[in-house]
């Protein structure tokens, strides 16, 4: 009832150290709250096709401990008497990956490996699904989330679940990269129920960088001059006494540098302020 792909990188923006996630999606309300789990420094687990959940936190234990993700999921595998029914897909610390389907599961369903990645699925329209998503990720660059998210989007465009769309997640963990480096949780976004989830997925991770991304100190412009007196006049206008009070409203305190302006607020303050006000 299920596609997903499970991912680790090990160096993501010049950052040594890794990160770790699961993309998801399937016809299946809120398929984020069961399938998907990831710790910084352990691994990446998939859980789905009557799905146990308790290899969740069974399966980061065991990666914790050492195991490969091989060894991991022979265990949980092995303790489990509705194996038959189960699929799943781990990534360990170093990248190791391995995948699991049982005899019982929907057609079509299998997976495929390599390093740094699990892709698997049930209940899809064909082994495509899964063959697209092993070359979309293989041909993806960037960061994690996006490689994850290029993966499912194959998987879907391919047919995915054959009984259709309903929900889709992302899960990615960084060290200190969440939000304001007070947290792991790099990327924790769900579409629990709508007809394109997917897509949707894309639009929301595409917002969480607006908010949360740091700004590229490359394209940051100096406040200064007639910018300085045009942001002035537009943050008057919309009745806010500074940029950071007007940023922090609008939940773009993430892009903030002392004496000067991220080109991406400055065009949301020129938005939100109109035509009106000087450039």
């Amino acid at each position: 009832m299920t596609f997903s792909i499970a991912g680790r990188l090990a160096d993501e923006d010049g950052q040594p150290g890794g990160s770790w996630g699961v993309a998801v999606a399937s016809k299946f309300l809120a398929v984020g709250s069961a399938v998907p789990a990831a710790e910084v420094g352990v691994g990446a687990i998939a859980t789905q096709s009557l799905a146990n959940l308790a290899y969740r936190p069974d399966g980061l234990r065991l990666l914790a401990a050492g195991r490969s993700a091989q060894e991991t999921l022979d265990a949980l595998t092995s303790a489990d008497e509705g194996r038959d029914q189960r699929q799943a897909g781990v990534v360990d610390r170093d990248g190791g990956a391995a995948t699991f389907t049982g005899r019982g599961c929907h057609a079509w369903a299998g997976g495929r490996t390599g390093p740094g990645y699990a892709v698997q699925g049930n209940i899809l329209t064909g082994p495509e699904v899964v063959a697209e998503m092993e070359r979309a990720w293989l041909a993806a660059n960037g960061r994690l989330a996006d490689r994850l998210l290029a993966a499912l989007a194959a998987g879907d465009e391919a047919g995915g679940d054959r009984r259709g769309r309903q929900s889709a997640a992302l899960l990615v963990v960084r060290r200190g990269g969440g939000y304001g480096g007070m947290s792991d949780v790099e990327v924790d976004l769900r579409v629990d129920d709508h007809p394109s989830p997917v897509p949707e997925l894309r639009r929301l991770l595409d917002l969480h960088r607006l908010y949360f991304d740091q700004p590229d100190p490359a394209t940051l412009l100096p406040l200064e001059g007639e910018l300085a007196e045009e942001v002035q006049s537009r943050l008057a206008g919309l009745g806010h006494p500074t940029l950071d009070d007007w940023a922090g409203v609008e939940n773009y305190e993430e892009r903030m540098v002392d004496g000067k302006i991220d080109p991406l607020v400055l065009a949301k303050l020129r938005e939100a302020s109109g035509s009106e006000h000087p450039r």
